[in-house]
């Protein structure tokens, strides 16, 4: 299979929508002068990256009011098709202070690990890059996992209230 694929540019639009599909990111930031990335579940609410941590997390604690710059990153690739899609949003972070906001994205969000995790963290999507990686026929447009969205506009499926129901 190597060397019959093609990588595909997507439109910024395209890539908010895959990316609202996964049910994994990672979140890249500066910690102690380095850089970090963690793992985490999030939704994808209109520009914005929306996701959930305890207030002694790296991140938060890395993240202050005027929107500290960092990187978010999301894929599904099936290494078996060897196809799929990445994006990479960068932006300004910021820590949710608003209770009703706060309120609302934690009705919808379910956080992985176990712990306390009542701070809410937004990336606005300032730069969004993502491709495509396509059997050169194109025909795999759709292929690989995530298909499932994961974004505020999406009826949940799980018992989870859906953000439109709050």
């Amino acid at each position: 299979m190597t060397g019959t694929r093609q990588q595909r540019e997507l439109t910024r639009e395209e890539a908010l929508r895959l990316l609202g599909t996964a049910p994994l990111g990672r979140v890249v930031f500066t910690h102690r002068a380095l850089p970090a990335i963690r793992p985490v579940n999030h939704i994808v609410d209109g520009e914005l990256v929306i996701f959930q941590t305890g207030s002694s997390a790296a991140i938060t604690t890395a993240v202050d009011g005027i929107g500290t710059i960092v990187a978010f990153e999301a894929d599904a690739i099936d290494p078996v098709r060897q196809v799929g899609w990445s994006v990479v949003v960068v932006g300004g972070a910021r820590l949710l202070c608003d209770a009703a906001e706060i309120a609302r994205y934690l009705a919808v969000l379910r956080p992985w690990a176990a712990g306390a995790k009542d701070d809410i963290i937004a990336i606005r999507a300032n730069l969004v890059t993502g491709f495509r990686l396509v059997e050169a026929d194109g025909k795999d447009e759709d292929a690989g996992p995530g298909r499932r969205r994961h974004g505020l506009d999406d009826r949940q499926r799980d018992g989870r209230p859906d953000i439109r129901d709050l």
